[in-house]
């Protein structure tokens, strides 16, 4: 829901079977919102995602069939199974909320959000993201197994007929409320420098990353850290929103080297090493 606030895409990566479509339509369908789901495959075509244009031999005019990109919430499933040119289509969407049909461009839905979910534990028939689709994402959560007393509260909720969809919970209107009120939250100039600090760190030389983050993981830290703020009903960012923002902003932005593998070193304890190096305000 942070990223929501902040406008931001989203990537889930888990195994199959952990609720994350689902995930994906409960928050579309809590804000009144439109969902779609594309499948990614081998053969997929950008077409497909963002739409065509069709000759219509009656009038003898090329018509525009508009693609399932045009929605509130678009689920990507594995998208890490289609190739570059399919991915890419997205880029434009995810960056400029618009899409280029032919020689027509079309303004997306607002609010319109891509959450994105890619399986890590198959590796045949996928292809890496390039880092620079990563970087469109604002975070990328990872989800994992839940422990037991979670896995008895779903046998309990969904051994049956599944529950309904929530709806009615809030509004598009309520959506772009928040954001508004989002952007306005304070975040002090010490803190500002810290997340600016932070992302610096990602660029020190490292044993094992050969590149850090970009400016626009400054940003999505300060977006982040002031939705936070707004949903715990403050008008200021404190240092927790910041540390708490970090690790999924960061993760999925920085190019790890091959001695992550060869000593089988955890992304995840390098991040947190990172933000633990530097000094909290």
């Amino acid at each position: 829901m942070y990223a929501t606030i902040a406008n931001g895409h989203v990537v889930l990566e888990g195994p199959p079977g952990l609720a994350k479509t689902l995930a994906c339509r409960a928050l579309a369908a809590a804000v009144g919102g439109t969902f779609k789901r594309v499948q990614f495959t081998p053969d997929l075509l950008p077409s497909d995602i963002v739409g065509t244009r069709i000759f219509d031999q009656r009038s003898s005019e090329f018509t525009t069939a508009l693609g399932p990109i045009f929605a509130n919430v678009l689920l990507a499933d594995e998208i890490n199974r289609a190739p570059a040119k399919v991915q890419s289509a997205l880029l434009e969407g995810m960056q400029e909320r618009q899409v280029t049909i032919g020689p027509q461009t079309f303004a997306l839905p607002d609010p319109f959000l891509v959450t994105a979910t890619m399986n890590p534990l198959d590796s045949d028939g996928t292809y890496a993201l390039p880092l620079a689709q990563m970087d469109r994402f604002l975070v990328k959560i990872v989800v994992d197994y839940p422990n037991i007393e979670e896995e008895l509260g779903i046998l309990e909720r969904f051994g049956g007929d599944p529950p309904p969809l929530p709806t009615g919970i809030a509004s598009m209107e309520d959506l772009r409320r928040w954001r508004q009120e989002a952007r306005a939250v304070f975040i002090e100039a010490r803190l500002a420098r810290y997340i600016v600090n932070l992302v610096a760190a990602t660029r020190a030389p490292h044993a094992y990353i050969d590149r850090g983050a970009s400016p626009r993981a400054t940003l999505a830290i300060a977006s982040m850290a002031r939705a936070r703020a707004l949903c715990d009903e403050r008008t200021f960012v404190v240092p927790d929103d910041v540390r708490a923002s970090a690790p999924a902003v960061l993760r999925h932005r920085l190019a790890f080297n091959y001695r992550t593998l060869t000593e089988n070193v955890n992304a995840e304890t390098i991040v947190a090493e990172l933000i633990g190096s530097v000094p909290v305000p």
